[in-house]
C-alpha cells in the first residue's frame, strides 16, 4: 500500500475529500447489533454492507450478476462504511493508530476464486487514506449468501490512540 498525498498532508478526512469522497452517515444497524463498539483502545465494527444513501446500488453473487471489478468497488463502499462506524463511537478518526484486522466476505460464484482482489477495495482506500496506519492484517472469504443479498460486506478492527 501506499501513502497518498492525501493521508501525508493532513487528516483522514481531507485524505478522503482528495479522493472526491465524504464520510456518509453511519449506516443503521438491520438487526440487533451496534454498527461499532469500542472496548479500551480498540473498535471492532460490525459487518458494513456497502449501503449508499440506505440502498444496495447492486445485489447478487460476485462472478454471476456482479462483475470482480464492481465488487472491488463496493468493498471500498463497505470500507468507507467501516470508518463513518468507527467515527460514531470515537468522534474523529485522527485517533486511529492503526487498522489491525480486515475481514472481507464476497458472496460468490461457486466457480469465483477471486476474493484477494475484490476485498482489495477495501485495504486500498484503508491505506490510501490513512497512510501507514492503514496497512493491516486480512481474511477475504468467499460465502453463499450475504444479508440483502449484499455482494460483499467487510468488517475492520482498529487500535487507537491513548486518551
Amino acid at each position: 500500500m501506499t501513502v497518498s498525498d492525501g493521508a501525508a498532508a493532513g487528516t483522514v478526512e481531507a485524505a478522503l475529500a482528495g479522493l472526491g469522497l465524504t464520510l456518509p452517515e453511519v449506516v443503521p444497524p438491520l438487526a440487533s447489533y451496534q454498527p461499532a463498539v469500542r472496548t479500551g483502545r480498540y473498535v471492532y465494527t460490525s459487518g458494513q454492507l456497502p449501503m449508499v444513501d440506505g440502498k444496495l446500488p447492486v445485489t447478487g453473487k460476485v462472478g454471476a450478476e456482479v462483475t470482480p471489478e464492481k465488487a472491488k468497488d463496493l468493498a471500498r463502499t463497505c470500507a468507507l462504511n467501516a470508518l463513518a462506524a468507527v467515527k460514531s463511537v470515537t468522534g474523529d478518526l485522527e485517533r486511529i493508530a492503526r487498522v489491525v484486522k480486515v475481514t472481507g466476505f464476497v458472496a460468490s460464484a461457486a466457480d469465483f476464486t477471486g476474493q484477494p482482489a475484490v476485498v482489495n477495495g477495501a485495504s486500498e482506500l484503508l491505506g490510501q487514506v490513512l497512510g501507514d496506519k492503514g496497512v493491516h492484517a486480512r481474511s477475504a472469504v468467499g460465502v453463499a449468501v450475504l444479508p440483502l443479498d449484499a455482494p460483499v460486506e467487510v468488517e475492520i478492527l482498529v487500535e487507537l490512540t491513548e486518551d
